[in-house]
């Protein structure tokens, strides 16, 4: 796995953000939806559950999917999640 660049993958930049914009040691890394439910404030959600909470939508009806929701959280739009996360501090 890449972590902190260019390549990132999506748990990479999800465990950055739950680690308050720092990639953690590989020995600390957390699977994507356990990273997505700590930088969320949530506990037993899926990762699309967990950024849309963090996103502040909590009716399953007007969900983003993972890439619609990582730019919402980013600021963008039209770029994949990773992309996306990656250019958010925390």
């Amino acid at each position: 796995m890449a972590i902190g660049n260019v390549g990132s993958s999506l748990t990479a930049e999800l465990n950055r953000l739950a680690n308050g914009g720092t990639y953690p040691a590989v020995s600390a890394y957390l699977d994507e939806q356990g990273a997505a439910n700590k930088w969320a404030g949530t506990t037993g959600l899926s990762t699309v559950g967990a950024l849309n909470a963090k996103n502040g939508v909590t009716n399953r009806s007007l969900f983003k999917d993972i890439d619609g929701v990582a730019n919402a959280l980013g600021g963008t739009t039209g770029l994949a999640a990773p992309a996306a996360l990656r250019l958010r501090s925390t």
